[in-house]
């Protein structure tokens, strides 16, 4: 491994660990996708501060070059990463229309219920003026 790919990915590594630190400080970032971060960001500097690992690997996968280890790696655990992500998405986009349906349920009912007061509410006022008219007569 080339002493520049070397500390690109250090480089890369410190970077993306001081961001995601600043986020967690800031709670802008949930705690599992920090440590994903913060996981994927200290195997890359082992990488670079321990290349023969690298070597080794590159070998049992069958990679002609380490850097191109490295990148199948990185691709392989950012598409891992897009794909939680998505599984997630869907969920909460799930609970957003369940959400919403139930709202306007609520909403639904509550607007019944005014509308049943204010006729019944209607009908005790005629009702009431009857019997105040009555009372008029009765004088």
């Amino acid at each position: 491994m080339s002493l520049m790919l070397r500390i690109c990915l250090i480089a890369a590594s410190i970077l993306t660990m001081v961001v995601m630190m600043r986020q967690i400080r800031r709670s802008k970032v949930q705690i599992e996708d920090a440590i994903y971060w913060v996981l994927f960001s200290l195997t890359l500097i082992l990488f670079s501060l321990c290349p023969k690992i690298v070597y080794i690997l590159s070998d049992l996968v069958g990679t002609e070059a380490p850097s191109n280890f490295i990148f199948l790696l990185v691709i392989f655990l950012l598409l891992l990463k897009v794909f939680s992500l998505s599984v997630r998405l869907s969920q909460l986009e799930t609970r957003l229309r369940e959400l919403a349906q139930k709202i306007a349920i609520e909403q639904f009912e509550a607007e019944e219920k005014e509308s049943a007061d204010s006729i019944s509410g209607t009908e005790d006022h005629v009702q009431d003026q009857v019997a105040a008219d009555k009372v008029r007569e009765n004088r």
